[in-house]
């Protein structure tokens, strides 16, 4: 069943990325933006621009009943996906595939209890630099979707379906096998990247020379991967120096998500982070003092507001 009508959720970096990039090559009205009626209001006011361009979007509320989308891409941020869940439900139905871009591991298990695991194909959004100003968007490096089946080793027919569509619209994509290992990765990335270069109010380039900012981030990431063996997945040297690698193609100028929440005063997904490590941590009696330190920092940042 070909992949011809699209559903995104949330008009983030994300979403607009790679929103902007479907909508010039897609029918007008195959591709969907769902939001409530007051952002509509002001998308369409406003409008919404992706490096210097307009973006060209159809609009539908949550309520709008019609045809279900054939691939739903949930792309909130964490503290908006219990009602993002929700507002799609207009959008599933029985041949629908559900990509959640969001950061951290527990997403496509939380929308899972609402439409089932069989519609979900695990997914990360990696190596771009998109920077969210307002309602306008820049990036250099449009970055890629990785995507796969839960199960390691399968290469499904959705898996065919999803790829063939992007290919199709000249979307960067990898369909990989090894989806547990790639969620866990791009976590250990985030909770490096993301965090130290929120607390240390830099960029990218701050953390791609060699010092202080540098250190902290990645002993960040090596408190994760400790605890990745003790959840089974057993992240190792080579796949830090793989993420390390995503990091240092990207644009010195750019700055991740938390940092650019950090700046507008916006409450950021630190829980999806350090917070997140800071259970495992307990979970499993291995100690994260570094991760305590940044969840420490950006708490502190975040009661200045």
């Amino acid at each position: 069943m070909e992949i011809k009508t699209v559903s995104i959720i949330g008009l983030g970096a994300l979403g607009i990325l790679f929103g902007h990039h479907l909508a010039k090559r897609m029918p007008q009205g195959d591709l969907r933006i769902i939001a409530d009626q007051e952002r509509i209001r002001k998308y369409e006011k406003d409008s919404v621009y992706c490096n210097g361009e307009r973006c060209e979007f159809s609009y539908i509320e949550p309520e709008e009943a019609g045809e279900p989308a054939d691939l739903v891409v949930f792309a909130v941020k964490y503290n908006g996906l219990k009602d993002a869940v929700q507002a799609v439900k207009n959008q599933v139905g029985e041949h629908t595939i559900i990509l959640s871009a969001l950061n951290g591991i527990t997403s496509e298990t939380i929308i899972g209890q609402t439409y089932g695991m069989d519609r979900i194909l695990y997914c990360i959004a990696q190596g771009m630099d998109a920077v969210k100003v307002d309602n306008r968007l820049t990036y250099d490096h449009m970055g890629m979707l990785v995507f796969g089946e839960r199960e390691p080793g399968v290469i499904s027919e959705r898996v065919k379906r999803v790829a063939h569509f992007l290919e199709s619209k000249a979307v960067p994509f990898e369909a990989v096998t090894d989806m547990n290992k790639r969620i866990w990765g791009k976590f250990m990335l985030n909770v490096g990247v993301n965090q130290t270069v929120a607390v240390y109010e830099s960029n990218y380039g701050e953390i791609q020379k060699m010092g202080a900012a540098r250190d902290t981030m990645i002993s960040a990431m090596k408190e994760v991967m400790v605890l990745s063996e003790k959840e089974g997945i057993s992240l190792i040297e080579t796949d830090l120096e793989y993420w390390l690698n995503v990091l240092d193609h990207l644009s010195p100028e750019g700055k991740p998500s938390m940092r650019q929440d950090l700046e507008a005063k916006r409450f950021s997904e630190v829980e999806l982070f350090s917070g997140a490590v800071l259970e495992l941590g307990k979970k499993h009696h291995v100690s994260t003092p570094v991760n305590e330190e940044l969840y420490r920092r950006i708490k502190e940042l975040e009661g200045r507001y």
